[in-house]
């Protein structure tokens, strides 16, 4: 569990410190490639000093509690694995297509489910939504410079949404023209 929340805050740029007695392989990996701080040893007063954002994720819940008192004195916020009712903040399963992003949570009260209702939405979006919303957004870009109209843009890009995301997917920017601006 600390491994994937120390990805996720490599994916939001972030500069992670696990502080545990014992890590796993994937997190010395890490270490070894100078992408997180690692600290073996049990927690310890002090130890949230310079942090912005803070995750106790270990199964003793006098450890998860004495960060908790840390975090509240310094006003880190905090997320407890598995404890929903002693988060500040929560960290939703995250689906992500290209620019598409979608954001899963069950509010910590069902973590299964969130990974069944995620691994349905990958499935779901496919891999053409990261093409697609890239191509939308280059003939949006396309619009907004040549026509000036807002309303004829509006229903250009309202047609558009009722196409097939494959297909418009596929399409140049000279294919988009034609079908979405010459068309009648």
């Amino acid at each position: 569990m600390a491994e994937r929340k120390v990805r996720g805050v490599l994916k939001a740029e972030g500069r992670p410190r696990v502080i545990s007695p014992e890590v796993t392989k994937g997190i010395r990996r890490l270490r070894e490639r100078g992408l997180v701080e690692v600290i073996e040893r049990d927690y310890r007063q002090g130890d949230l000093e310079g942090a912005y954002l803070a995750f106790a994720a270990t199964d003793d819940k006098e450890i998860n509690e004495r960060v908790r008192l840390e975090s509240v004195r310094r006003r880190i916020p905090l997320n407890v694995a598995d404890e929903p009712g002693e988060c500040d903040f929560i960290v939703p399963s995250m689906v992500r297509k290209g620019p598409v992003t979608v954001a899963v949570s069950t509010g910590g009260l069902a973590p299964t489910a969130a990974k069944r209702l995620k691994a349905e939405i990958a499935q779901a979006l496919g891999a053409d939504y990261g093409a697609y919303v890239r191509r939308v957004g280059a003939f949006r870009k396309f619009l907004k410079e040549q026509v000036k109209d807002s309303r004829k843009r509006q229903r250009v890009l309202t047609k558009m949404a009722r196409e097939d995301v494959a297909e418009v997917a596929r399409m140049s920017l000279k294919e988009m023209k034609r079908r979405f601006l010459e068309e009648r």
